[in-house]
């Protein structure tokens, strides 16, 4: 499965990777999103009707722990991870508003047509988490391998 993020992922991340009371958000975020099917990750809260694109709202590391908010595409074998925060801590959220929920599904649908998205992987330590921002003919290529 192929696993992008957007930009509003990536800055949070790298905010909150660095400060101690969340040292273990990029280990959960690989545990939990790496190596796995399409189907493994379909459970959560879904934030849409649709069973081939669904919208979820996942809690990792428990209730203190963090939300990410995530869409996979079923067809093409893409998740997009849209926005972290965590639960508790200096920067813990309850939760965010439905206006943000609409909002950030806005953007990845803006961000997946325009190819505005970083595509993630791991070393083979699979030690930390790799963002290389996608590039107009890699995106292209790929999604015209997936449709013939």
């Amino acid at each position: 499965m192929n696993i992008y993020c957007l930009e509003r992922f990536k800055v949070e991340f790298e905010k909150l990777k660095n400060k101690k009371p969340y040292k273990n958000l990029e280990p959960e975020l690989i545990e939990y999103f790496f190596d796995k099917e399409c189907a493994a990750l379909c459970n959560g809260t879904r934030l849409n009707n649709s069973s081939t694109e669904p919208y979820i709202k996942k809690r990792l590391d428990g209730a203190g722990g963090y939300r990410t908010y995530y869409l996979i595409v079923i067809k093409d074998d893409c998740l997009y991870l849209m926005f972290v925060h965590p639960k508790t801590g200096p920067d813990g959220a309850e939760n965010i508003t439905p206006e943000s929920k609409a909002a950030i599904y806005k953007d990845v649908l803006e961000c997946i047509k325009s190819k505005d998205l970083y595509e993630l992987s791991l070393p083979k330590d699979k030690s930390s988490i790799i963002f290389e921002k996608v590039k107009e003919e890699k995106a292209t290529a790929s999604h015209q391998q997936k449709v013939s």
